[in-house]
C-alpha cells in the first residue's frame, strides 16, 4: 500500500539559484535579533532557502523540500515570492517585485516566518535557522541510478505483454482459474497456514518494495513501515516527494505494487500450463498465483487509502482527498444531528453562539473541481467504512475468537503431537497478527498524538 503523507501538507521546494543584489544592505544591518527570541525580520533582511523543489499543479504550486518530505501547495504569487526570496532577494525588494507584477500587497516577512516553521529557510540573515533531523528512509543504499529502469516507458508494455499472454492462457484453459479450495494444497492445516503466512507476507513486502524502487527511481526517499486500515493491519511506503514528479512517473509509483501482483500473478498462470494437474508443485502454484490475487480486491477499498485511492486523489486534483472528505462527512452528520434536535439549536443560537461558528461546511472553501470530488468521496467513505466495520463484528472478529478458543482448547496432553501442533499454529499465526496490530495502532496514534502536539 502505497502511503503519501498529507497531500495538503505535503509537498516539494524550489531549489532556486542564489542572484545577489548589488546595492543590498548588509546581513548584518538585515537582522535584528532578540536576546532570547527568534530573529526579527526587516526589509532588508535577506533569507537563504535549503534546497527546494517545486511543480506547478493546475492553478497553484506545489513547493517543498524532499529533504524532509515537507510540501505545500501556494498560489502563483507565494511560488513567485520563494523563487525571489531564494534568488537573494531582500524581504523589502521581494515585497516591491511582487507589488509592481501584481498591484497587490504582501507581508513578506510573515510569510518568511512560515517558510521557517515549515523547515524552508536555513538562515535569516547571518542567523542559522535550527533544521529538524530529516526522517529515516529505507534502503537508503538504494540509489536512483540503480533502479532507474524502473521508470522506463517500455516496462508498462512489458508488463501489459504479460497479461495479455495470461489472459489467453486463461480463456484456452480456464481450468486454471484459481479458487479457494487451491489454498488447501495439504492435508495438515498448520502448514497451510504457515506457508501461506509466508508467501502472503513475501508478496506483500514485494508489493512495497515495488513502490519504493519506482519511488527512488525519481528521487524519492521512501520508507517502508507496518501500519493499520480499518480491521487491517498493512505494510505501508510513505512516498512523500512524488507529488513534485511528473504525473507520469507518479501514476507509476502509485500503481506499482498492483502491478508486481499481476506480473507475479500473470507468470504463475503461464507456469500453471506447463505443470501436470494433480501434481504437489500444481498445487502449490495455484495457491501461491491466488494469494497473489487476493490483495487485488482490497486495493478497491478507496476509503482506507489504498493504492487506487492515490491515483483517484492525483486524477481528481485534490490535496488531501480523504481528510477533506471525512471533515465534510462529519459536517453532515453534526447537520443531521441539529435538524432533529432542532430546540436544542435554538436555544443555543440564542445563548450567543452561531450556528455557522462550528457548522460552516468545510469543502466551500475549496475549488469547484476538488469540492464536487470530495462530496462524492465522502459518501464511499462513509459506507465503505460502515460496511467494514459491520463485516469485521459480524463475521471476522467472531470467526477469530472462535478459532483462538478451539486453539487453547486444543492444547494438552490428551490432544496428540498434531492437535498441539495445530492449536500452536493457529495461536502463533493468528494471534500473532491481532496483537502486531494492536501494537502498530498504538504506536502510530501515539506518533499522531505526539507530531499533533508538536
Amino acid at each position: 500500500m502505497t502511503d503519501i503523507a498529507g497531500p495538503a501538507a505535503d509537498t516539494s521546494e524550489v531549489d532556486t539559484a542564489a542572484d545577489t543584489e548589488a546595492a543590498a544592505v548588509g546581513a548584518d544591518a538585515a537582522v535584528s535579533t532578540a536576546a532570547d527570541g527568534p530573529p526579527r525580520i526587516t526589509p532588508t533582511t535577506r533569507v537563504h532557502l535549503h534546497d527546494l523543489a517545486v511543480r506547478r499543479d493546475r492553478d497553484e504550486w506545489i513547493v517543498g523540500r524532499m529533504a524532509t518530505r515537507t510540501f505545500v501547495a501556494l498560489p502563483a504569487a507565494g511560488a513567485r515570492a520563494v523563487e525571489l526570496l531564494g534568488a537573494g532577494l531582500s524581504v523589502g525588494r521581494t515585497e516591491e517585485s511582487l507589488r509592481a507584477e501584481t498591484g497587490e500587497e504582501f507581508d513578506i516577512a510573515d510569510f518568511v516566518g512560515d517558510l521557517a516553521a515549515l523547515g524552508f529557510v536555513a538562515r535569516i540573515g547571518d542567523h542559522a535557522v535550527p533544521d529538524a533531523e530529516p526522517p529515516r528512509a529505507s534502503l537508503t543504499w538504494l540509489r536512483p541510478r540503480h533502479v532507474r529502469l524502473a521508470l522506463h516507458p517500455v516496462l508498462p508494455l512489458l508488463v501489459g505483454a504479460l497479461l495479455v499472454a495470461a489472459a489467453v492462457v486463461l480463456v484456452r484453459r480456464p481450468d486454471l482459474l484459481p479458487g479457494y479450495r487451491d489454498l488447501l494444497w495439504s492435508r495438515h492445516g498448520s502448514v497451510v497456514l504457515l506457508s501461506g503466512a509466508a508467501a502472503g507476507w513475501t508478496l506483500l513486502l514485494a508489493h512495497e518494495l515495488a513502490h519504493l524502487v519506482t519511488a527512488r527511481a525519481a528521487g524519492v526517499p521512501g520508507k517502508m513501515r507496518l501500519g493499520t486500515r480499518l480491521q487491517f493491519l498493512v505494510m505501508q511506503t510513505d512516498i512523500s516527494g512524488i507529488e513534485l514528479a511528473p504525473r507520469r512517473h507518479r501514476l507509476t509509483a502509485y500503481l506499482a505494487g498492483i502491478a508486481l501482483n499481476l506480473s507475479v500473478a500473470s507468470s504463475l498462470v503461464l507456469v500453471l500450463a506447463l505443470t501436470e494437474p494433480g501434481t504437489t508443485a500444481h498445487r502449490l502454484l495455484a495457491a501461491a498465483l491466488l494469494l497473489a490475487l487476493l490483495p487485488l480486491p482490497f486495493q478497491c477499498m478507496v476509503f482506507t487509502r489504498t493504492d487506487l485511492y492515490f491515483v483517484l486523489q492525483d486524477l481528481t486534483g485534490c490535496r488531501d482527498l480523504y481528510g477533506d472528505g471525512l471533515a465534510y462527512a462529519r459536517y453532515r452528520a453534526r447537520r443531521s444531528v441539529r435538524s432533529v434536535r432542532s430546540m436544542r439549536t435554538v436555544r443555543t443560537v440564542r445563548r450567543g453562539v452561531r450556528a455557522g461558528d462550528r457548522d460552516d461546511d468545510p469543502s466551500a472553501r475549496l475549488p469547484a473541481h476538488e469540492r464536487r470530488a470530495v462530496r462524492l468521496y465522502s459518501v464511499v467513505l462513509v459506507v465503505g467504512t460502515a460496511a467494514c466495520l459491520t463485516f469485521m463484528a459480524a463475521v471476522t472478529l467472531p470467526v477469530d475468537v472462535a478459532l483462538l478458543v478451539r486453539a487453547v482448547r486444543g492444547l494438552g496432553p490428551g490432544h496428540g503431537l498434531a492437535g498441539n501442533a495445530d492449536a500452536v499454529t493457529v495461536l502463533v499465526v493468528l494471534g500473532g497478527v491481532n496483537v502486531l496490530w494492536l501494537v502498530t495502532w498504538w504506536r502510530n496514534r501515539r506518533s499522531r498524538g505526539s507530531a499533533s502536539a508538536a
